[in-house]
């Protein structure tokens, strides 16, 4: 397993929808696991495909930091498919876009369908921070960042830091 680099606001591949994985092969297996080696050293609690340059629909999520009896996993072509009508506002951050965080309005509850690395489809129901960080990885398979979401008196707010990552990001 070895480390990837994870790029940051500004780079095109953020802002690509994402092909759908099409065979979990070997070579995808492997790069589930660099991602949740890379996510973990990065301290971060999610990390999507794009986000390590790679334009495929695939996340990573720490499940050990929302449930301490599960591990890490890999969720392929995942998608919503039922979501609650009640939302909340909370502060996130991303991995690309490091040093900003900023209050996001989602959806509490979320279904989620998706393949797990052994092919098999799933549907999971998810509510809190589970759900949160599903919505923000998925997200990054759409080419959307939390940055998009945020008010425009936010937004200009931090438009210079944005401005200082977009510099960098190539």
């Amino acid at each position: 397993m070895s480390l990837l680099r994870i790029i940051t606001y500004g780079h095109p591949t953020l802002r690509l929808e994402a092909k759908p994985v099409s065979e979990i092969t070997d070579e995808i297996r492997l790069l589930a696991k660099d991602m949740i080696e890379t996510m973990e050293e990065a301290d971060g609690i999610g990390l999507a495909a794009p986000q390590v340059n790679k334009s495929i629909r695939m996340i990573v999520i720490g499940m050990d930091l929302i449930d301490e009896s599960m591990q890490p996993m890999a969720f392929i072509n995942p998608e919503i498919v039922g979501k609650s009508e009640d939302t909340e506002l909370q502060d996130e951050g991303c991995l690309s876009v490091p040093g900003i965080r900023e209050d996001v309005v989602r959806y509490k509850r979320i279904k989620v369908r998706f393949m797990n690395i052994d092919g098999e489809e799933v549907e999971w129901e998810a509510e809190g921070l589970l759900a949160r960080v599903f919505q923000h990885e998925l997200d990054h398979l759409n080419g959307v960042l939390f940055t998009d979401l945020i008010s425009p008196f936010k937004k200009q707010l931090v438009e210079g830091q944005l401005q200082k990552l977009e510099k960098i990001s190539v």
